[in-house]
């Protein structure tokens, strides 16, 4: 373009301040919308995780901060956001609320990103007389098509500051907020260039790509968005050949980049864990929990792996080790899960088919698969404002995409990123958390849809209107299709209950369970819930009677064992107690106090012989307990001084 035809450039005047725009007030309002529901939460019981993975990603930081850095194995669970939560606490102190602050930032920030997306999708320079510009008695009208992208983007951006789930995943524990900002700058990226980024450019994106993916890898789908942008997007200056070069070698750059993103995570698995393992190990038990003959396209986990994060880690190792009768290392352990995950797409290919159509279904259905349940305890607690949730906005995104798929090809490259990050999830399993990255993109859709709508309406465009109605009609009905598994309805009244049973709130643990048990009586876990509390209420038969109806759904749960061997020990019954705590090493041979209790148990029973054992092997796996050393000298002396038969 001429340097003549570019606008002059407003030079300001002494003393003169530069004028804030909408970027600036809606970071500032979600900023705000964001810190409003903090600061509730800090008056909560719920600022300090004790369960689910906040708890897991505290823990792994706490251990951090006092100086186990790393464990000698590949990561296991990827690790940016403990170890950041670790600086973060080595700087500030302990305390949650600063991380929630942070990701408050970032989430003001996906709110500028959303606007100035739907500035460079929708808007568009007005020609000279067009009705737009003409007659005060379509002022209103002329309003909305001379700034329809500011429109957009501010409904979008607002629509951004009161979807639900997100105000619950800001405030706590979560990376999602950290995701959702960087997957859709690196959109906006790719959608605002009309010319290629410098290759300085083109490598720092791939960077903080790779970054990114050592908190949440679901990042890399982005990836062939990009490389698509390099290759058939963006203007290159030159000859034919140099272009392709020159596209070539920014390809190159940008896999270079990512894995000097990543570094940090492959440098300590391949040299100090001596592992080969990109990032997190904890890939392949994924892969399975979303691929396996139980799978309903949502977490289930199948029959040997428990809820939870930690839990359900540790259960991956032990099963995989069980089965290969020696310790692994991580990599393996990954490998022998994808290696069932991908028997069972083989053998059953066209059963992973239909499911891979239930998760995609799923994906898009209003139904909110909240694993952590923390969005219903949250609400409950009046911590979150009311607002959007995620069946609303896509069902008005997806006719709002339709409609700008012609008129407004940019809007392409969001529905694009919508989709690929849809694709990431059909390889696992879909949550409330994990498609939360989408909504961004959705709220482009939903609110370009709206506008249209509004303007159809005024302009007497009916054909349009009816189409948009009709659209939306369809769409409606799809994220409605409703679930029909009684356990996905249990599970916020499960976690809710699970929840209020830690905090020692009895009367609200036990209507929550009681829902969860109508739902799901056949469910291991609930009975194992309601089992502990009836046992917290006092009441040790019924505790009994849970707990055998667990062990009776799930042969190899460990609590269940545990417990009613605590329970034999109250009652004096020293072999059942023992027989119990056996059953439960079994699922965790690396629990000492198991082993501990085994040998109280042994000892009470007056089988001194392997008491002995049992202690020494508590012992062995944790010298630094004092109880342990007390009850082996007490089986060392009734041994001495028992009286030969």
């Amino acid at each position: 373009m001429p340097l003549a035809c570019l606008p002059p450039v407003k030079s300001l005047k002494p003393g003169q301040r530069h004028a804030l725009s909408p970027s600036h007030y809606l970071f500032a309002a979600v900023f705000l919308l964001r810190l409003i529901v903090l600061l509730r939460l800090t008056s909560s019981p719920f600022l300090l995780p004790n369960s689910g993975d906040m708890h897991f990603y505290n823990e792994w930081a706490q251990r951090i901060l006092h100086g186990k850095v790393t464990e000698h194995h590949a990561f296991y669970g990827l690790p940016l956001y403990p170890y950041l939560l670790a600086c973060l606490y080595a700087l500030f102190g302990y305390s949650p609320f600063i991380p929630g602050f942070l990701q408050a930032i970032l989430d003001g920030g996906t709110a500028v990103v959303i606007y100035k997306l739907a500035i460079r999708i929708f808007s568009g320079p007005v020609p000279p007389g067009h009705p737009a510009v003409a007659g005060p008695e379509n002022s209103t009208r002329n309003f909305f098509r001379r700034y329809r992208g500011e429109c957009i983007g501010v409904l979008a951006a607002l629509g951004w500051g009161f979807f639900v789930p997100e105000e619950a995943y800001s405030a706590i524990l979560m990376p999602a907020a950290g995701l959702v900002f960087v997957f859709w700058f690196v959109v906006w990226q790719i959608v605002h260039r009309r010319d290629a980024p410098t290759p300085l450019a083109t490598l720092m994106l791939g960077v903080l790509i790779g970054f990114t993916a050592m908190g949440i890898a679901t990042i890399l789908f982005l990836v062939p968005l990009l490389f698509v942008a390099l290759f058939f997007k963006w203007n290159w200056t030159g000859d034919a050949r140099s272009i392709w070069l020159a596209k070539g070698a920014a390809a190159a750059l940008a896999f270079i980049g990512i894995g000097i993103g990543a570094s940090p995570c492959w440098i300590h698995n391949y040299f100090i864990a001596r592992d080969p393992v990109f990032l997190s190990a904890h890939s392949g038990v994924n892969f399975w929990i979303g691929n396996n003959p139980l799978a309903t396209g949502y977490p289930r986990f199948p029959p040997g792996l428990h809820a939870g994060q930690k839990a359900m880690l540790e259960d991956s190792i032990t099963t995989a080790e069980k089965s290969a009768g020696r310790s692994l290392k991580r990599s393996e352990v990954s490998a022998y899960w994808s290696e069932k995950a991908r028997s069972y797409i083989k053998n059953n290919f066209g059963a992973w088919l239909k499911l891979l159509l239930v998760k995609a279904g799923n994906f898009w259905n209003a139904f909110q698969y909240d694993d952590l349940s923390i969005i219903t305890i949250l609400r409950e607690q009046n911590v979150i404002l009311p607002g959007l949730k995620f069946g609303l906005v896509a069902a008005l995104a997806i006719p709002g995409f339709l409609l700008a798929f012609s008129k407004y090809p940019l809007s392409r490259w969001v529905a694009a990123a919508v989709l690929l990050h849809m694709a990431s999830l059909l390889t696992v399993f879909v949550t409330e958390r994990y498609r939360v990255a989408a909504v961004p993109g959705l709220l482009l859709g939903a609110s370009f849809g709206i506008l249209e709508l509004w303007q159809s309406c005024v302009s007497a465009k009916y054909s349009r209107t009816v189409l948009y109605l009709v659209l939306l009609l369809a769409t409606t009905l799809f994220v409605s299709i409703p679930q029909k598994d009684p356990g996905l309805w249990a599970l916020d009244a499960y976690n809710s209950g699970w929840q209020a049973l830690q905090s020692n709130n009895l009367p609200l643990a036990e209507k929550k369970l009681n829902v969860a048990y109508a739902y799901a009586p056949e469910n291991a876990e609930v009975n194992f819930a309601l089992g502990n509390l009836q046992l917290d209420q006092g009441n040790k038969s019924a505790a009994e009677s849970y707990y055998l109806a667990t062990l009776r759904l799930d042969s190899n749960h460990e609590g269940a064992y545990n417990n009613l061997g605590i329970l034999a020990l109250e009652e004096k019954h020293w072999s059942r107690a023992a027989k119990f705590f056996a059953n439960a090493v079994q699922q965790d041979p690396g629990d000492a106090k198991t082993y501990y209790l085994i040998a109280q148990a042994q000892f009470n029973a007056h089988d001194f012989q392997n008491a002995s054992l049992a202690i020494a092997r508590a012992i062995e796996l944790n010298p630094a307990e004092p109880q342990f050393h007390a009850l082996s000298e007490k089986i060392q002396r009734a041994r001495t001084t028992e009286s030969p038969r």
